[in-house]
């Protein structure tokens, strides 16, 4: 059985997903598998005061997420998974770098309505493409805070309502500072918090 360190210490150094060769690939996912059968929190949508925060993506297998790297000259940041658990909302925000002074934000805002004890369904609601400088972005709770006051951003910003802009998540490990998910895409995400 592989533990919580056994799995973490397996993702170090691949860049979230990035750098992993096939056969690591495999062997990360083997050990994601073993941790979610010891999940600690058997109910972890309940669990709001776990799940609420701002998540750091350590590991993916989300193709539009290391596709940012295939973009010429973009470099993937950090990127960040926010739950705001009692508004039932998302935010996935990715910081972007490329050229100097030229730092941007892939932000996606959502609403999540939960339909079991480990799945979401999610409904994209608005997408923030723009400069860190011009947008004012400093964390992520700061950009939320911005978004949730209303403000208008010197970016790419649009509504997402089409149908074709929902999706599910299931979240298959829970404790205090690590989670991991699964996506209607067949994507699996290892975040950390704290």
């Amino acid at each position: 059985m592989i533990g919580k360190s056994a799995l973490l210490e397996t993702i170090a150094g691949k860049n979230r997903g990035l750098l992993a060769t096939e056969p690591e690939r495999q062997a990360i996912l083997s050990a994601i598998a073993q941790l979610e059968d010891r999940n600690p929190t058997p109910r972890p949508i309940e669990a709001l005061d776990l799940l609420e925060g701002d998540w750091r993506l350590i590991y993916t297998t989300s193709q539009g997420i290391l596709g940012i790297e295939q973009v010429p000259f973009l470099k993937l940041g950090q990127v960040y998974q926010s739950i705001r658990a009692l508004e039932a909302k998302i935010y996935n925000i990715a910081e972007v770098y490329g050229v100097p002074f030229l730092e941007g934000i892939v932000s996606v805002a959502a609403r999540f309505k939960p339909v079991s004890d480990k799945r979401v369904d999610v409904k994209f609601e608005r997408s923030i493409l723009g400069l860190q400088r011009l947008i004012g972005y400093q964390t992520p709770d700061h950009f939320i805070h911005q978004i949730e006051s209303g403000q208008k951003f010197a970016a790419i910003d649009f509504s997402l309502d089409n149908r074709d802009q929902q999706g599910w998540l299931d979240t298959t490990y829970l404790d205090e500072n690590l989670r991991i998910g699964r996506g209607n895409e067949g994507s699996v995400f290892v975040l950390t918090k704290g």
